[in-house]
């Protein structure tokens, strides 16, 4: 019985013919294009770049974990410093907030104002005032978020708005092209 091909033809070289080589990478020259300088001659210092800010593109696993570090160590810090001040606490979390929001990719961007009060609730947990045991300390986070849900909700408004900000931008880019 003969049996036929269920499979169309690859078009394209077959395993082992030469292939093509690739185009040269961004910002770089190809190989062949380089120019060294003659003998006795320098070369020209480069440009320094200008300063610009970091611009890190974390996606949205990434900026929670961002986020959840920097409120558990500066959380840490206020304990130790400043005797556990939820105020410091609070006044700490808003720039946390907004450079988790403009720090994660924009595929990710709404994942921002979702990891930003679960961040702050575990940061809490070094500054809340526990008392003893397991019990205590779950009291001391509970009462800890509801005496401060102002910080809490004005970190997560101020991450919202950064990302309702940065998503209309990027719509009205792709509108453009």
């Amino acid at each position: 019985m003969e049996q036929h091909r269920t499979r169309p033809r690859q078009q394209g070289p077959r395993r082992g013919a030469p292939r093509a080589p690739l185009p040269p990478q961004a910002g770089r020259r190809p190989a062949t294009a380089e120019r060294r300088p003659a003998p006795g001659m320098s070369r020209p210092a480069p440009a320094a770049p200008p300063r610009q800010l970091p611009n890190p593109r974390l996606t949205g696993l990434g900026g929670g974990l961002f986020c959840a570090a920097a409120m558990f160590l500066l959380g840490f810090l206020d304990d130790l410093l400043l005797g556990a001040s939820l105020t410091v606490y609070g006044v700490l979390f808003l720039p946390v907030a907004a450079l988790t929001a403009l720090w994660v990719r924009g595929g990710d961007l709404l994942t921002a104002p979702v990891v930003v009060p679960i961040a702050f609730a575990a940061g809490l947990l070094t500054v809340a005032d526990g008392g003893g045991g397991f019990l205590g300390g779950l009291m001391g986070l509970v009462t800890g978020l509801s005496t401060q849900a102002g910080w809490l909700y004005g970190g997560t408004l101020v991450a919202g708005a950064i990302v309702l900000v940065r998503r209309a931008r990027i719509i009205r880019r792709r509108r453009r092209v």
